[in-house]
């Protein structure tokens, strides 16, 4: 059995989207960070969170693998985490987020897509494991393209 690339088919899309958020939440985070940022400081900054989240996420991807597929699922569970948290606090304390973040009522600014992704990343990852056959890495480089069959 061969590895589940987490990062073809399907796995491409949400690389695309993870990448293209990152872009879009970081510019907006600069943009009011840059201009506005006594207005809303915490919405801004955790946009920005959201923004390295993104990026981290797509990384993850990109790189694929045990430690890609590691990195990824850990920025899918901070990003579920914190777009229902923040989803929540800026319905119910509506005060605190003067402005609106990434993450905001559930990201619906951005089409709810901040609430759909972890969901459908997570599930992505679920069905395509990482092979039983593929050991984890062991940090040496010949051993691990071995173990990879890349040889």
């Amino acid at each position: 059995m061969t590895r589940s690339a987490i990062n073809t088919g399907a796995g491409r899309v949400l690389l695309f989207l993870y990448a293209l958020f990152a872009l879009a939440a970081g510019a907006r985070a600069s943009v009011q960070i840059a201009t506005n940022f006594d207005e809303a400081p915490v919405a801004y900054l955790l946009s920005a969170f959201a923004a390295v989240v993104y990026l981290v996420a797509t990384v993850g991807f990109v790189r694929g693998g045990y430690g890609g597929r590691r990195l990824a699922m850990v920025c899918l569970l901070v990003e579920l985490a914190g777009v229902l948290a923040v989803g929540t606090l800026s319905l119910v304390l509506t005060s605190a987020f003067p402005d609106e973040t990434v993450w905001s009522q559930y990201g619906r600014g951005y089409g709810f897509v901040p609430l759909a992704l972890p969901v459908l990343g997570l599930l992505w990852l679920r069905a395509h494991p990482e092979s039983r056959d593929a050991p984890p890495p062991t940090g040496n480089a010949a051993e691990d393209a071995d173990a990879a069959g890349d040889r």
